[in-house]
């Protein structure tokens, strides 16, 4: 366990709507050491331990497969209900990995092509498998180029019923040029600071959120507070609607929404205002923002490594570190410049130093929360051994955090209904 590493990507639709996860894992003893896939036996018994569902939720996550697990009859410990087995582009094909894969969709599972490169070549390699396959992911990389013949095969791939999913999506031009190429689900980190899914309609709500937000964090009149939220009814709604989930039990009858405001209290009315913004979806068609989880992940990334790197935090600094993670994506939301942004805010500099610099702990921190999200496990053996840290408790921290981010999701699902 202690030299397993674990991190789960989104994978995500053309309408903003998280779809599946590709669950990333790696075994090192030494930083400097190549990675290279882990047994199932030890994937099965990590994720068994933690509970896969709790992890992933109601998703399928792709788990690549070399040729070694695709051949170990250890590979069926792996729950077809939740892994979709993605075959990397160093196994050989020949009638042996043809009989195998055979195998494993007649025993349940979904097969997928890591790495496809749209050409003749490709085809010909793996056209006796593509009636066994499901999903075919195309690398989008910096020097990736659209041309009709690699539409014309995107176009021959999909009349078979094989969804095409592009992956290393980094920037906006790559996501054109894979929405262009046919692409129908987008794997990268892009995503995390995603502005492709906006609908206007979504923008005034936001504003609204972040004046109700400055009116908390500047101390005005509850009144003045109260006033601004009759304005707006949706926000009001949600409110309501947050109470009415079990975040909250009061002893007395609410009387109106003064009275909720003052029992509710400003502290977590900020932070729930923060949460609400990223949890409009970018999409009308998105019940839930991806971009919402993924703040749902950094926060609670930020908080419990500060417990681990000073355990008698205290409130005021766990409170900085929770906010550290909630503006992280601000400007994604509000399409401007992140300084502007915490300018306007009013943020301590604890926090926009954390924010814009990486400095301190909490910025050191930051640094390393982005690092778990592009999966560089050196950076996580580096902070280990920079605090002195047990060996793996990162990344206990992280499945946690997965843990908690799916509880989160559910419980959303459950209120939109």
């Amino acid at each position: 366990m202690q030299s397993l590493y674990f991190g789960c990507q989104p994978v995500i639709s053309m309408g903003g709507v998280l779809d599946s996860y590709e669950f990333l894992y790696t075994q090192k003893e030494h930083s400097t050491q190549e990675n290279y896939f882990i047994f199932a036996t030890v994937f099965s018994d990590v994720l068994g331990k933690f509970g896969t569902k709790a992890v992933l939720g109601e998703h399928k996550a792709f788990v690549k497969v070399d040729e070694k697990l695709l051949f170990s009859e250890k590979i069926f410990t792996i729950q077809n209900e939740f892994f979709i087995l993605s075959l990397v582009d160093e196994v050989e094909i020949n009638e042996n990995v043809i009989k195998r894969l055979e195998q494993l969709n007649t025993n349940g599972y979904l097969l997928a092509i890591d790495n496809f490169s749209p050409d003749s070549d490709s085809i010909q390699n793996y056209e006796k498998l593509l009636d066994k396959i499901s999903f075919v992911k195309i690398n989008i990389e910096d020097s990736f180029v659209v041309s009709q013949e690699k539409k014309k095969i995107v176009d021959s791939i999909k009349e078979k019923d094989i969804t095409v999913v592009g992956t290393n999506i980094l920037d906006k031009f790559n996501y054109e040029l894979s929405k262009n190429l046919g692409c129908e689900l987008f794997q990268g980190y892009y995503f995390s600071k995603a502005k492709v899914f906006e609908d206007k309609e979504y923008k005034a709500p936001r504003l609204d959120l972040l004046k109700l937000y400055s009116l908390l964090v500047e101390n005005a009149e509850l009144e003045d507070i109260t006033a601004e939220f009759k304005k707006n009814n949706e926000i009001a709604v949600m409110l309501l609607k947050y109470i009415n989930s079990g975040a909250f039990h009061f002893k007395n009858r609410i009387s109106s929404m003064h009275h909720i405001l003052t029992l509710v209290g400003r502290e977590p009315l900020v932070k729930w205002l923060m949460l609400v913004i990223y949890s409009l979806p970018k999409s009308s068609s998105a019940k839930i923002s991806p971009l919402m989880l993924m703040i749902k992940n950094r926060t609670e990334l930020m908080e419990r490594i500060l417990k681990e790197v000073i355990p008698d935090a205290g409130k005021s600094m766990l409170d900085q570190a929770y906010f550290v993670g909630v503006l992280s994506l601000i400007d994604a939301v509000f399409e401007e410049n992140l300084e502007k942004i915490l300018d306007e805010m009013n943020v301590y500099d604890v926090v926009r130093n954390a924010l814009l610099r990486d400095s301190d702990i909490l910025g050191e921190i930051y640094a390393l929360v982005r690092d778990i999200e592009a999966f560089k496990p050196d950076a996580v053996i580096d902070f280990e051994e920079k605090h002195d840290l047990s060996n793996g408790v990162i990344n206990k921290i992280i499945i946690e955090c997965m843990q908690e981010v799916t509880a989160f999701e559910m419980a959303i699902a459950s209120i939109e209904g």
